[in-house]
């Protein structure tokens, strides 16, 4: 082989050594830009999922935020319910103890008009006092407080009546024989049973 022909060989190996260098640097160049767009595209993905969160976030603590004003109102409209029931509840107890008070005014009338006669006769005390008990009973009656006056013979009811004894009678068993006192219901609540006699078991 000639010196040529080496010099020529010299010379395409180190070109072919240089192309080799010069692919080598484009091939790493090409893997370093390859790494860094994937490093970016990771940042932007990140910043993404971190913009989303902060989204969630946000939407969330408006949401708690939301629920928070919802419950306080719902606290306070329960309070002030119960404090205008409570009102009213004061306000019904003391104008009913006022109306039964206003009903009982004429019978206390009645009683100082038949006590200022000086010489009245039997008669007119008794009409008197026929006249004093019908406003009584009326009084009674609109305030809703009902006698429990049972008749004789009528069934013994120890919701209604209390039985002081029994005693012998022709009549059923456990029936009234007679009444002692008056009972009264207020509002079909018993107020005072009526004290009965009741027939004994025969």
């Amino acid at each position: 082989m000639t010196l040529i022909s080496l010099g020529r060989l010299t010379f395409q190996l180190n070109d072919m050594s240089e192309q080799n260098t010069h692919q080598n640097a484009e091939a790493q160049a090409a893997q370093e830009n390859l790494a860094q767009d994937n490093e970016n595209s990771q940042t932007a993905n990140t910043a993404s999922d971190h913009e989303q969160t902060q989204a969630q976030i946000q939407e969330l603590q408006a949401k708690v935020a939301e629920l928070q004003d919802q419950f306080l109102r719902s606290v306070a409209d329960v309070q002030n319910a119960r404090r205008r029931a409570e009102e009213e509840i004061a306000k019904a107890r003391k104008f009913a103890v006022e109306a039964f008070a206003e009903s009982m005014l004429p019978v206390c009338d009645s009683l100082e008009a038949g006590l200022a006669i000086k010489e009245a006769s039997i008669e007119q005390i008794r009409e008197g006092a026929d006249a004093t008990l019908r406003q009584l009973k009326s009084a009674l009656e609109r305030n809703k407080v009902i006698a429990i006056d049972p008749a004789v013979a009528s069934k013994f009811d120890p919701n209604l009546h209390q039985a002081i004894s029994m005693v012998p009678a022709e009549q059923e068993a456990n029936t009234i024989v007679s009444v002692l006192q008056k009972g009264y219901t207020i509002a079909d609540r018993v107020l005072r049973p009526a004290l009965v006699m009741v027939a004994a078991p025969k």
